[in-house]
């Protein structure tokens, strides 16, 4: 008899999952036929939150993103979902609903958790619910200056451009247990830093933020065999064009902006005080967050790869950037906002590009080019102190 009672409710849920009707627990009975009786077999009635039929699959490539005092979540569209919820959590455990009956395949956060917010999302239509999805990346957000520094978008002759604040710590420079065997001579040795707080660009420095400020270019300009558009990185930019184009943005916006110093560099790369500890910015999967020689042939349009612990994109990739030190060997003593050395021949450039391998990638990674050389896969993002 207790075989045929679990046969003939895997027979009946079977059927009621096919139907593609959502049952409520509160409202079904499993029944069975006997000597030509019906019989009530399974009575669920006292089981309060017990749905059948959750059918839907789950939304993928669920992203979010750090947007001033807001985030951003964004998903990929399920067949035959009508609308979808969100749902939040603090520490990537216990979810709570955030929205329902959202129509497209974004959200927009406006009351973020003050410290760290994770999301999923399942899709829905009238008679079938879905699977909640993977969680997204972490997003970190303080309600007191965002992470301690300041987030804002800035406007200069009507080309916007965004700004990630980061709350200053102390972390570990150079190669780090996850850079593996890969990491170079000049990673070594790993040594403690500590910052204050600052912003940095939460997108290398566009064509059209340099149009904007400087009208033309100081060199070759960006064609499309290499990259062309406004939303573009620039290029072609040499250390010396680079300080510049940031002396007249600081004349303009009436703010003291500056290349990143490496630590600087370095620490917004690893995600700041929410470092996740990957190999290269936001993941240990070159090809999610990094454009370079083995997935692309130019640069791409700044934001087209995954973004970091700090919602800061194309740290790993796209094309090289400036770092406002001059290159020289690491020490071993702890340092506080260092700047590098006074002097030298070459200035640290890092973040590899979409012309060079995988390796260069790597967030620990150190490159250098004289300050008056400029190249098709070279170029830099802002910073500001605070």
């Amino acid at each position: 008899m207790k075989t045929l009672i679990q046969s003939s409710f895997l027979i009946l849920f079977l059927a009621l999952t096919g139907t593609g009707t959502s049952v409520s627990a509160q409202d079904m009975y499993i029944q069975m036929h006997r000597n030509g009786n019906i019989i009530n077999v399974f009575n669920v009635l006292q089981i309060d939150s017990l749905t059948f039929c959750e059918l839907l699959p789950s939304p993928t490539n669920v992203t979010a993103t750090l947007d001033n005092n807001t985030i951003q979540v964004s998903w990929n569209s399920v067949a035959e979902a009508t609308n979808y919820e969100v749902q939040r959590s603090s520490d990537n455990d216990a979810y709570t609903l955030l929205a329902e009956g959202i129509a497209g395949t974004s959200f927009t956060d406006n009351s973020p958790l003050n410290g760290t917010n994770y999301y999923k999302v399942k899709a829905c239509n009238a008679t079938l619910a879905g699977i909640l999805s993977e969680a997204s990346q972490v997003i970190s957000y303080n309600e007191e200056g965002n992470k301690g520094g300041k987030t804002f978008t800035e406007t200069v002759n009507g080309v916007s451009f965004d700004m990630i604040g980061v709350e200053g710590g102390t972390f570990t420079m150079g190669a780090t247990a996850e850079q593996s065997s890969e990491y170079d001579y000049d990673e070594r040795p790993a040594h403690s830093v500590t910052l204050s707080n600052y912003s940095i660009g939460k997108y290398e420095v566009t064509q059209g933020l340099w149009k904007a400020v400087m009208g033309t270019y100081p060199g070759e300009a960006p064609t499309s065999s290499y990259g062309l558009g406004d939303n573009y990185p620039v290029y072609n930019v040499s250390w010396s064009d680079a300080t510049t184009f940031i002396d007249k943005l600081s004349e303009l916006t009436g703010k003291n902006y500056h290349l990143p110093t490496e630590a600087e560099w370095e620490y917004a790369a690893r995600g700041g005080k929410y470092s996740q500890g990957y190999e290269y910015n936001g993941s240990n999967d070159v090809n999610s967050v990094a454009w370079y020689d083995g997935n692309s042939g130019s640069s791409h349009p700044v934001g087209t790869k995954s973004p970091n612990e700090l919602g800061i994109y194309d740290m790993s990739g796209n094309v090289w950037e400036w770092c406002y030190d001059w290159y020289d060997s690491y020490s071993s003593s702890a340092q506080t906002n260092p700047q590098g050395s006074s002097g030298g021949s070459f200035r640290v450039i890092r973040g590899g590009s979409w012309d060079f391998g995988s390796i260069n990638c790597r967030v620990s990674f150190r490159c250098l080019s004289t300050p008056g050389i400029r190249f098709i896969y070279l170029g830099f993002r802002l910073a500001l102190s605070l």
